[in-house]
């Protein structure tokens, strides 16, 4: 197995088409695990490695949405077995010495690893890792199934269970695309009173069929005078890559409202310190979340029944899958498979 070739989906420099070549799978060194990959989603924050946005090292193997089996263990590897099934997210691993570290706080490790980024990602038929990066995937959750779960399904599900909304509460998704789509799912899992909001009416029968119970379309009107009628919303999970949109939804807010911020945008996020002081409303960012929350997300979505929506594509065809992603047309995750 380590002397057979296997195919690698690189990028040789920022803004360069991916290029399939092969290569003699890495061997796992001390802490680590070679993954034989299964699947692995395209993620639209790949447009921004891929454009030079982060500092990697070129060429580079990106992919951060890692599902697979363990196929070799490094050494001082303890708990994890050849044959395991594994995902790795956007939480590629931490570093255990650096103050966050210290305090349990390794999504904030000053040293933390991101796939694609750090070391070579999920674009291959096998990638190795380090031990800290793995999260267990249940059986109900195919390869497919688990793979967007490392970062879009983390981001949605960790936000909202660590959010101030209670059984009950009203709840908003902005967007109902790559991240909103779960996010509904996983409000409505929740014991949320969920609402979905989007632009014009084209989502409103897939809004309610992923558990919405109610729709508002964000060019029929004020959005924040909407959630108002429907009684204020205690949390709004921004998915949506506008900050025009994140902006509109403030004044919807309860008092002691969130708006949990997910979706990456440049953009500043428009808000006065009037709409914020007197309601004591906040506005935060959220991480995904380490191996054990990408870890937890999948055996809540395997109970509850929550699942990405996918469009599959084989690794040989990286440039179209990529492509796909990047037109914003894919409903909603676009996932690689490898045939392992």
């Amino acid at each position: 197995m380590t002397n057979t070739p296997h195919r690698i989906a690189h990028v040789a420099e920022a803004g360069a088409d991916f290029t399939l070549t092969t290569a003699t799978p890495g061997e796992p060194g001390r802490g680590q695990v070679r993954i034989a990959v299964e699947a692995v989603g395209v993620c639209h924050t790949d447009a921004y490695f891929v454009g030079g946005a982060y500092p990697v090292s070129w060429p580079a193997v990106f992919g951060h949405e890692i599902a697979g089996r363990i196929e070799a263990l490094g050494s001082e590897v303890t708990g994890w077995h050849v044959g395991d099934r594994v995902a790795v997210g956007w939480f590629g691993g931490h570093c255990g010495a650096c103050d966050a570290c210290r305090a349990g706080d390794l999504i904030h490790c000053a040293q933390a690893q991101v796939p694609g980024w750090h070391y070579a990602g999920g674009y291959a038929d096998s990638t190795v890792v380090p031990v800290s990066a793995l999260a267990r995937i249940p059986d109900a959750l195919s390869a497919v199934e688990a793979a967007p779960m490392g970062c879009a399904g983390v981001a949605t599900f960790n936000a909202l269970r660590r959010s101030s909304a209670r059984a009950g509460d009203l709840v908003a998704v902005l967007g109902v695309g790559g991240l909103g789509h779960l996010g509904v799912q996983f409000a409505r899992a929740m014991g949320f009173e969920t609402v979905a909001i989007a632009r014009g009416t084209d989502k409103r029968e897939l809004a309610a069929e992923l558990g919405a119970h109610h729709y508002l379309d964000a060019t029929a009107g004020d959005v924040a005078e909407q959630l108002r009628s429907l009684g204020g919303a205690s949390v709004v999970l921004a998915t949506a890559m506008s900050s025009a949109a994140m902006g509109a939804t403030i004044d919807g807010l309860r008092p002691n409202g969130e708006l949990l911020v997910v979706g990456a945008t440049p953009e500043p996020i428009p808000v006065t310190p009037f709409q914020i002081l007197p309601t004591s409303r906040t506005i935060h960012g959220h991480p995904s979340g380490t191996a054990k929350d990408v870890e937890d997300t999948m055996r809540f979505a395997a109970l509850s029944g929550v699942r990405p929506m996918t469009e599959t594509y084989v690794l040989d065809e990286i440039g179209a899958a990529y492509a796909r992603m990047l037109s914003g047309d894919a409903r909603f995750r676009v996932v690689l498979t490898t045939g392992r």
